[in-house]
């Protein structure tokens, strides 16, 4: 009989960790309160990024993931979620920016990933005010369409034999030696499973407390901006050099970076800000209009452009800006997915297959435990639930 598995999520962590479990011929339960890619998966702008990542663990999981996600263009089809490969432009908007870029992206080559210093932006984007000093271009840099790539992987996990369910997880089921053998919904429902999988985006932390296994998961709020359908204006995703500091930044204030890039749609996507503020869903019309101002400084034409609305979402945020993903060390039977923040999208492919590893315990699809230990839940917790 096969092992079985309840992934508690379906955004596109939880999608990505029941496809590589389904495909890994595990028997596979996924349960969420809500629609399929309904938090935070449909609040982001689809990004499958190289080019915002300093070498490191997570640099790690983002090749690989790039490579899974096209793995999974070839084999369910990429007009199906709108993958595009295409390529990331990083500027600098003075000489000091454009030689710290630079040297980032030569750590980055000798991690990997393929870097191109550009002189001549107007070159790759032709829209681009004067003046810009220069760039680097990251020909990897990709794009999905976020909410398009979850159904795509739950319904090929379905395919496979996989369970679909709605309800909130309220608690554990646990055996007599304090294994979590499945989780209880508020329905009174009991889902039994070999392992529970907390790919619950946002609310990681409250589902790891449910689960007995708690870990620190926080909401970092943020806004983005889409335009009225245009002709085809931003060639690549583009972003000012700050928006790297940006992403690795722990300060709990209003940071914004300038991000625009174009969709399949027509529309112009305009971001990003980042702000702690809890799950704090107002509106701010003021961080709305700062990355308006940011983006027509870099865009000059987007001046005369409506904004047909804006929308914010909650950025599942760790401390050390790191992602989960491994067996949780004080409670059996529990495996965490979470925490991915902004970069989500593009990590879920080598987070599921990283996922579905642990779970049958060996290398899948390229991703071997051993060589992901920075993301095992154990630097973050010790036995009894202490920071360590």
């Amino acid at each position: 009989m096969a092992a079985s598995v309840v992934v508690v999520g379906a955004g596109i962590i939880g999608a990505a960790c029941a496809f590589h479990a389904a495909s890994a011929g595990l028997d596979v339960t996924v349960v969420d309160r809500g629609p399929v890619g309904g938090g935070t998966t449909s609040r982001g702008e689809g990004n499958v990024l190289l080019s915002d990542k300093e070498p490191g663990p997570e640099l790690g999981l983002a090749r690989l993931s790039r490579a899974l996600w096209f793995e999974a263009g070839d084999e369910l089809g990429a007009d199906s979620f709108e993958l595009e490969a295409k390529g990331g432009l990083v500027v600098a908007t003075g000489p000091d920016g454009l030689a710290a870029l630079h040297e980032l992206a030569a750590r980055q080559e000798a991690a990997g990933v393929r870097a191109e210093r550009v002189d001549g932006v107007q070159e790759l984007e032709p829209h681009l005010a004067a003046g810009i000093p220069g760039g680097v271009y990251y020909p990897q840099d990709a794009q999905v369409q976020p909410v398009l790539a979850a159904a795509a992987l739950l319904r090929a996990a379905v395919a496979r034999g996989a369970r679909v369910r709605t309800g909130e997880v309220a608690g554990a089921v646990t055996d007599g030696g304090g294994r979590v053998v499945g989780v209880r919904t508020a329905g009174g429902d009991g889902l039994f499973a070999d392992a529970v999988v907390n790919a619950a985006g946002t609310w990681g932390g409250e589902v790891g407390r449910r689960l007995g296994a708690p870990i620190e998961v926080l909401p970092r709020r943020g806004f983005i901006l889409v335009t009225e359908p245009l002709a085809p204006m931003v060639r690549h995703k583009v972003y000012s050099a700050d928006y790297v500091a940006n992403v690795a930044s722990s300060e709990e204030g209003l940071e914004t970076s300038c991000v625009v890039e174009g969709t399949r749609g027509g529309t112009i996507l305009i971001g990003a800000s980042r702000e702690r503020v809890g799950f704090d869903t107002t509106m701010r019309p003021d961080v709305v209009a700062t990355l308006a101002a940011q983006a027509c400084r870099l865009f000059p034409f987007l001046r005369g452009v409506h904004v047909m609305r804006a929308y914010r979402g909650f950025r599942p945020y760790c401390p050390d800006h790191l992602p989960v993903i491994g067996p949780d060390p004080r409670v059996a039977g529990v495996i965490h997915a979470c925490g991915h923040e902004g970069a989500g999208i593009g990590l879920a492919p080598g987070t599921g297959a990283l996922v579905t590893a642990h779970l049958i315990g060996r290398a899948w699809r390229g991703a071997d435990p051993a060589e992901h230990t920075a993301l095992l839940p154990d630097r973050l917790v010790l036995p009894g639930g202490v920071r360590a």
